[in-house]
């Protein structure tokens, strides 16, 4: 069974930096797409950041416009986990990150979640202005 356990949410004030992790349980993920989501309070899911797989060992990331510049995601393929560095945080980065996987080599950008084979139980982030 293929389980995504995040960690790493918590609260903090504007400006400060958090990372969050995604361990991969049951698969790898190491020829697949990952990456995170967020749902904010009576918000819709959205699309935060994605690493596909690129072929040959490689990796591109993507970002939403909103986290651009702020926010890194990478990926350890030994330790089947996926990581998102936040820095520069705001208020209207609180949310419930969810930890997302795909078994194709990109990752849906799709707020609906269609496209996504796997997704993670969240972690919360609280960012107090």
């Amino acid at each position: 069974q293929v389980q995504l356990v995040e960690s790493g949410g918590g609260l903090l004030q504007a400006g400060g930096s958090l990372r969050l992790s995604c361990a991969a349980e049951g698969r790898t993920f190491s020829n697949s797409a990952m990456g995170w989501f967020r749902q904010a309070p009576g918000k819709e899911r959205e699309f935060v950041a994605a690493i596909d797989y690129n072929g040959a060992s490689t990796y591109y990331a993507y970002y939403a416009d909103s986290v651009k510049g702020r926010f890194t995601i990478s990926r350890d393929n030994a330790k089947n986990t996926v990581y998102l560095q936040m820095n520069s945080l705001k208020p209207e980065d609180t949310a419930v990150y969810y930890c997302a996987a795909a078994l194709s080599p990109k990752l849906s950008r799709s707020n609906t979640g269609r496209g996504i084979d796997y997704w993670g139980k969240g972690t919360l982030v609280t960012v107090s202005s």
